[in-house]
């Protein structure tokens, strides 16, 4: 059996877990850097893995990278990328502040290959985590990983990001008649064009809409069906008053707020982000059903105001149970496959809640640096990233504060950090995997 033993542990290696990478490389002394590893469960780094479609945007500016917020100086800034790959004059002359998704990603996959003293390990699933040496007072951490290794270490920083939703609803459903946006990309080659004639899009929202033009463009003998809960399809609430609210500057603010205020900004922001479709988006889709209205080839239906009251298996069709909203009355949509557009579940990572169970912690909660409150007696640190939505903002789970956020964790490990005594010794019996139910990078 393995055994590493790090100063700070990492889980995750997207944009989070990089932007504390380049942190720690900018803003610490070399040992901390080197003394640092981020493991990542898949073999490679990809933004967006399931939506990366080669024609897809960022909504969010470019200059809202890993760094320059924080360092417009640093060598890791998307705009030196552009340059490192011979891509800056065409990016320039495009005259756009939001790069497509793919250029992103390599953004991405490039600073994971430049920090000079951060580790990366891929293809490392983390199961579980818990506490290691409190006894002594030492009060690390012990991650299992699912291959059998392990990790020993006094600072953990959690970035391993949500888990798709899939409403109970579409629990008969086979998995192979139903795609979650998270695995889109992957899976939508899998279908067979034969027998993909009617397709359903579950959600109203900016990977919904992705994945019914897509789907549109790929299928094109299919009719594609977007079923909603809203009243119909909208466009970002993208102000320039309102985008003020996405400054790293305003977690503060929303922080110090009284809770019903906190709920209300909450609820407002939510159509600045979750609700809405870019409007190039929402143009293009509607010139499509227009032109299909014109020429009498119609091929995506948008049925709003319904829930899904059920799902269930008619031979190989799936019969959707619709309640219309308005009216109350239910009836049945029948299709050969269901993509879902449901987001992410809003419940804290399993892995976070069995840490904090395990160090005797009924309710979880992070101080405005981003700290995981601990028993006074464990001297361990645990730092979450893109979970903590209710105390600092919608932000919090977006790219607009990474290099803020990155920054702050860095100091907060700074001002505590001291040299950790000598780790006891690690037996097997102490490293010995828990079971991988119980939780997952």
């Amino acid at each position: 059996m393995r055994f590493q033993e790090v100063e700070l542990l990492a889980i995750g290696a997207g944009p989070s877990g990089l932007a504390l990478g380049v942190a720690v490389e900018e803003l610490a002394k070399a040992e901390l850097a080197k003394d640092t590893l981020i493991v990542e469960q898949q073999d490679d780094v990809v933004w967006q893995r399931g939506m990366l479609i080669p024609w897809t945007q960022s909504q969010v500016s470019f200059l809202k990278d890993l760094v320059t917020q924080r360092n417009p100086r640093s060598a890791f800034s998307f705009v030196n990328y552009l340059h490192s790959v011979g891509r800056l004059d065409q990016f320039i002359n495009l005259g756009s502040f939001t790069p497509y998704r793919m250029e992103i990603s390599g953004y991405l996959g490039w600073v994971a290959k430049s920090l000079p003293n951060v580790r990366i390990d891929y293809g490392r699933r983390c199961v579980s985590v818990r506490p290691f040496g409190v006894a002594d007072g030492a009060g690390e951490w012990l991650v299992q990983m699912a291959d059998g290794s392990a990790v020993v270490c006094r600072h953990l920083v959690v970035a391993a990001g949500r888990d798709p939703y899939i409403p109970d609803t579409f629990a008969a459903i086979p998995r192979e008649l139903m795609i979650h946006s998270t695995e889109f990309a992957a899976r939508i080659g899998e279908l067979d064009p034969e027998r993909t004639r009617r397709i359903v899009v579950v959600g109203g929202a900016q990977s919904a809409a992705e994945m019914l033009w897509t789907a549109h463009q790929t299928f094109p003998g299919a009719r594609c069906t977007m079923v909603m809960r809203s009243i119909g399809l909208n466009a970002y609430e993208a102000s320039k008053f309102t985008n003020e609210l996405y400054y790293p500057s305003f977690v503060d603010e929303f922080h110090s707020a009284l809770p019903e205020a906190r709920a209300q900004l909450l609820r407002e922001m939510h159509r600045t982000n979750y609700a809405g479709l870019a409007p190039d988006m929402l143009d293009t889709l509607y010139r499509q059903m227009y032109i299909e209205r014109l020429t009498g080839t119609e091929r995506i239906e948008m049925i709003p105001m319904v829930d899904v009251a059920g799902a269930e298996m008619d031979g190989r069709e799936i019969v959707l149970t619709l309640v219309d909203r308005k009216s109350g009355r239910r009836f049945t949509q029948r299709c050969d496959v269901v993509l879902l557009g449901t987001g992410f579940t809003k419940r804290m990572p399993g892995i976070v809640k069995d840490l904090a169970s395990a160090v005797g912690v009924d309710e979880i909660t992070v101080n405005r640096s981003y700290r995981m409150s601990l028993p006074p007696s464990f001297s361990g640190t645990c730092h979450l990233q893109g979970v903590n939505e209710a105390t600092h903002g919608i932000s919090d789970s977006l790219l607009s504060v990474l290099a803020a956020r990155a920054a702050e964790i860095v100091t907060d490990l700074l001002a505590d950090r001291r040299m950790p005594p000598p780790l006891p010794a690690v037996t097997e019996a102490d490293a010995r995997p828990l079971a991988a139910s119980q939780g997952a990078q």
